[in-house]
């Protein structure tokens, strides 16, 4: 299926610069063949680390990390597009869509779009058995294809 996200470029112009960059694929890999390597029922879906496929992987388009761009926008319930992270300003390829209200990551983690087309695909995702601690899927999940419209 397909998930359509909008991006909010005026917002956060530096991390969706590196969201588009990766969409389109660098010469050290990108989103294209990767997978959702964490599935969260009611909460996310995590995909983005094109290195490992596992999380410990990725890197941006401006190196290994980069900043937290700003906190301006805030959670606001299902299909909210974000940067996952291991803390304060370590951004990489990572990202993450929510799957219901997310209030506790605002200030943590940069907004930078939300699924504008697609959400039944995110829920055929969410519905994807997975390790309930670590979230784990069971079977692949691929981003078979992705670009910019």
């Amino acid at each position: 299926g397909r998930v359509v996200v909008g991006l909010f470029g005026n917002e956060a112009p530096r991390t969706v610069a590196n969201f588009k960059g990766l969409i389109e694929g660098r010469d050290f890999g990108g989103y294209r063949g990767s997978t959702i390597h964490r599935i969260i029922k009611g909460f996310v879906l995590q995909g983005g680390d094109f290195e490992r496929g596992n999380g410990t992987g990725g890197r941006s388009i401006y190196g290994r990390k980069f900043d937290d761009e700003n906190f301006s926008l805030q959670f606001a319930g299902n299909g909210v597009l974000a940067m996952a992270n291991a803390g304060p300003n370590t951004n990489g390829s990572q990202w993450f869509i929510t799957l219901g209200p997310t209030p506790w990551l605002n200030n943590k983690h940069v907004v930078f779009g939300s699924v504008v087309e697609g959400m039944d695909v995110v829920r055929k995702v969410e519905a994807v058995p997975a390790d309930p601690r670590m979230g784990r899927p069971s079977q692949r999940v691929v981003v078979e294809g992705c670009g910019l419209l």
